[in-house]
């Protein structure tokens, strides 16, 4: 491999590295530089986040809880008035949802704060909170949203018929339009149906089967 007479280094690569061991080490060294990246913007980012939590920790409770409150509707009016101004209805659907829980978190603290205001970790706890709640990577609104406040309020019926219509928006969106009405049709028959299952019974015209009755 060393010798330059003997030229090995150029020999391996060419009939050995370069066509067997290259496509297979190519794609792993990728993998590995994007976790590396990864890794390193996340420790870059938890130092950032470390630090900015270290002066928060440091500050006096009224100017704590003005930057939770700021953090909590600053940006998000923005993004709402953004939201209300386009067309796209999902966007409009988040900020809803994300103010409809916001709004109890906000009361759950201005409640507690008269007592727990002056504990550590409160206001740090109220805006780890709320940035849960408004990052859409952790959707932390829609959770608390669908898990709580739903729930409570008795509105589950009506949250199901609005996940059905956009189930219904989203797939009309990738059917053929020819194939729209005839969809619609036996998606009807299948919720008409009594007891449908994906094996064992009679088939459909859709192609799924029903339970028999007399053999369950």
């Amino acid at each position: 491999l060393l010798l330059p007479y003997t030229d090995g280094a150029h020999l391996m690569f060419k009939y050995f590295t370069a066509p067997f061991l290259a496509p297979v080490v190519q794609p792993i060294a990728e993998k590995f530089q994007g976790w590396i990246a990864m890794a390193a913007s996340t420790a870059i980012n938890m130092s950032h986040l470390w630090f900015l939590w270290g002066a928060f920790v440091l500050l006096p409770p009224g100017l704590k809880r003005f930057i939770t409150v700021t953090l909590g509707t600053v940006y998000p009016v923005l993004a709402s008035i953004v939201a209300v101004t386009t067309v796209e209805g999902a966007d409009d659907t988040f900020w809803l949802t994300y103010w409809s829980v916001y709004g109890c978190l906000y009361l759950i603290m201005d409640f507690l704060e008269v007592w727990l205001g002056k504990i550590p970790g409160f206001y740090t706890l109220f805006l780890f909170t709320t940035v849960y709640l408004m990052l859409p990577l952790f959707r932390g609104a829609e959770e608390i949203f669908r898990c709580i406040l739903v729930p409570l309020s008795g509105q589950q019926e009506m949250l199901l018929l609005r996940d059905a219509m956009m189930l219904r928006k989203d797939m009309e969106q990738k059917i053929p339009q020819d194939r729209i009405s005839e969809i619609r049709k036996q998606i009807a028959m299948d919720f008409d149906s009594d007891d449908i299952v994906p094996t064992g019974g009679k088939t459909t015209e859709g192609g799924y089967q029903s339970i028999d009755p007399i053999n369950v």
